[in-house]
Formats: C-alpha cells, structure tokens, sequence
C-alpha cells in the first residue's frame, strides 16, 4: 500500500465518526495498540522535542525501507495515539517516498479540531523528525 493509500484508509475510518470526542478516543485507541519500544531507545537522542509530553522515536533502515517505533509516557496517550498515526503512514516506506510525502490526511481528518496548539506543535515535530531521518537515509545516484 503507498503512503497516499494509507493516508486514504484513515481519512476514511476518521469518516465514520461524528464528534471530535469519539475521534479524539479513536486516536487514543490507536495509541494503546501501538507496540511499545525496546526501553534501549528511550533515549535524549530518541526524544521529540517540542512534544507536550515524553515521545521516543526510534528510526532504523530495514531490507532498504524505513523503520519507525515509538513509545510515549503512559500518561501521554493522545500523543501516542498521533505518532502511531504517523507510523501506520509511514513506517516501511522508501526514505525517498517518506521524504517527499505530503501528508494530507492531517487536515483531512479534522485534525486542528481534534488537539491543542502544543500538541500540533508536537506532531510537527515528530513529522520532521521522520522526513529528516528518511532524507538522511537517501542515497545519491
């Protein structure tokens, strides 16, 4: 499935919710069925900076695809629950596709509605987290 597909799947599963409080507990949801990472990767270096809580970003190359975890304190399970979107998007995808990926499904799904300003800020920041790690994994022709 391409990046586009996957942003479409969930644009259609946000679909089947009226309220911004049963998205708001989708997302969380998602978040709780997000594998937690190895305690090895909850490092400074791993960490989101400018997330409103603790998140661990762990990024690795596999068979040529990149490969995000993550993990959140357990207090912060919308937090989880966003990264978890970004990884069903974008984890085990080609750096060069990752990197060019316009991720649309944020505004699609209504998302400015769904969480604060910090938390947006927040989920910027683990977005360029990801592109740059891709963008570092491209390699030149």
């Amino acid at each position: 499935m391409t990046i586009n597909e996957k942003q479409d799947e969930l644009i259609e599963d946000f679909d089947l919710f009226d309220e911004q409080l049963d998205k708001t507990q989708y997302i969380i949801d998602l978040g709780k069925k997000l594998p937690p990472i190895d305690e090895a990767y909850k490092t400074d270096d791993n960490l989101i900076r400018g997330c409103q809580s603790k998140v661990w970003l762990h990024c690795e190359m596999r068979d040529n695809l990149v490969h995000f975890e993550a993990d959140s304190e357990p207090t912060a399970q919308i937090s989880k629950g966003l990264v978890s979107l970004l990884i069903k998007v974008l984890s085990d995808e080609k750096p060069e596709d990752i990197a060019a990926a316009q991720l649309y499904f944020i505004e699609k799904i209504g998302m400015s509605n769904i969480i604060t300003s910090r938390r947006a800020g927040g989920l910027a920041s683990m977005i360029a987290r990801m592109k740059e790690f891709a963008q570092s994994q491209i390699v030149p022709n």
